[in-house]
């Protein structure tokens, strides 16, 4: 069981994180409490503006509330208020002493989990909710799932309503018992589980009097010191080039010849020996300039400019990369996608791929086999996908792409589906195989790992 001693040991493990930005997801199933934690959240740590609050407490005294409703803190939407419900993904920023947040607040309902995957597209934690009453149930077990198919780094469980079970440890520990072992034939490598009460307050922002069997961190304090950053740092360098600077008409920098972006992940260096891909053309970095000064390294989340020793051809869509170190581009593509439109995909359907900075058409050649969210199974040719399905596809695309195994870089091992007609986005797609360990849904998928 992976209890609050996990929760416990992470927060010791990380106590010395350096103060930075956190960026995170919440999610989990309809009515389970995800946006009243979110504004407890933000009320207890201080975080809600007096106007704000003020509003709020105005909204609720009008539907008769004794109490101000803190979920009205996220649910901005009109539709959202008046059903109860989170639609869009609602973003809340908000910091403490020790740490910045970015916090995306997701939908719970089944009909918006696509919703979700934009949200957790770019967290670094994921934080599931489950009421206690109900357990897991199969939207925890779908979002868990788009959580580890995402590669997020930490999964926390928030068993919340506790107040509505007694504050009973042996329902907490079943919970926690459920979603760990479905967790780790996701292959996620650890689940902080943590007893809360959103409506109350327990555990959220300051610790329980009505739990003393839980001796692990509140929610806020390991979001205040779960480890942060240094995954894309310490990728591969990739360097996607967004705009050519060659500004020919100024005297002084007639001969300037720069590539702007913002560096994917890894490092770069003045001096480093590079390939321009798809094209495969070499040179080596002769300067970076970053806010009007040149620079000796840039590494990721950093919009900077390169400038090469060399002319090489180079155009927005292009990778920069180490020459020892840079992926195979490549036509044929075997990824894992998560179906977000409403129209179907099916094979043969022509679309655009969208990577990073390079948009090229596309064709579904074949769509092996679906996942089921329940068993974790692969539905052999599901003859093609509607929304929410989490699936295998193969895609042949018209000019090569420097993809990376989204395994090792969630920036340059991600691409969109787009619709050549109305360009709506269709299709969530992730290069390589579905899952850390896909060993227990019969065999690994081969060709993903040969793909790029």
């Amino acid at each position: 069981m992976t209890s609050q001693n996990s929760g416990t040991a992470a927060a010791e493990d990380t106590v010395d994180a350096p103060v930075g930005l956190l960026r995170l997801a919440t999610a989990g199933s309809v009515d389970d409490g995800k946006s009243t934690l979110v504004g407890r959240l933000l009320h207890d740590s201080k975080s809600v503006l007096s106007d704000q609050l003020e509003a709020v407490e105005r909204v609720s005294r009008d539907r008769g509330m004794e109490e101000a409703d803190l979920a009205l803190l996220t649910d901005g939407l009109r539709a959202e208020r008046e059903q109860g419900i989170t639609i869009d993904v609602a973003y809340r920023y908000f910091a403490t002493a020790k740490r910045r947040f970015i916090l995306a607040d997701t939908p719970g309902h089944v009909q918006y989990t696509r919703n979700m995957v934009t949200g957790a597209s770019t967290a670094e934690l994921a934080v599931v909710l489950v009421d206690a009453r109900n357990g897991v149930v199969e939207q925890t077990r779908r979002h868990a799932a788009v959580a580890a198919l995402l590669r997020v780094p930490h999964v926390v469980l928030a068993v919340n309503k506790m107040d509505l079970v007694d504050y009973d440890e042996a329902v907490f520990a079943s919970v926690a018992n459920e979603f760990t072992a479905f967790a780790r034939e996701l292959g996620v490598p650890d689940v902080a589980t943590i007893p809360v009460s959103a409506l109350r307050g327990d555990n959220v922002v300051d610790p329980s009097a009505h739990m003393d069997w839980y001796g692990g961190p509140t929610l806020l304090e390991f979001l205040e010191t779960v480890g942060t950053g240094g995954q894309e740092e310490q990728g591969p360098a990739r360097f996607p080039v967004q705009f050519v600077l060659r500004p020919q008409s100024d005297d002084e920098f007639r001969d300037y010849r720069g590539y702007a972006g913002q560096v994917a992940s890894g490092v770069f260096r003045t001096g480093d020996p590079v390939v321009v891909l798809p094209s495969g053309s070499r040179s080596t970095i002769e300067g970076i300039d970053r806010l009007g000064a040149t620079v000796d390294r840039a590494q990721a989340g950093e919009s900077v400019t390169i400038r090469l020793s060399t002319d090489v051809d180079v155009s927005r869509g292009d990778l920069i990369a180490p020459a020892e170190d840079a992926p195979v581009a490549t036509q044929d593509i075997e990824a894992t996608v998560c179906h977000v439109a409403d129209k179907p995909l099916r094979p043969g359907d022509r679309v655009l791929l969208k990577h990073t900075t390079r948009t090229v058409k596309a064709i579904v050649k074949e769509i092996p086999y679906r996942v089921d969210i329940q068993t974790l199974e692969q539905q052999p040719s599901p003859g093609e996908l509607h929304p929410n399905d989490i699936a295998h596809v193969v895609l042949r695309t018209a000019q090569p792409l420097a993809l990376d195994p989204y395994a090792g870089g969630r920036r340059t091992g991600s691409f969109l589906l787009i619709d050549e007609a109305d360009g709506s986005t269709l299709t969530a797609g992730m290069a390589g195989p579905a899952f850390v360990d896909s060993g227990r849904r019969g065999d690994a998928d081969p060709a993903a790992e040969r793909c790029l």
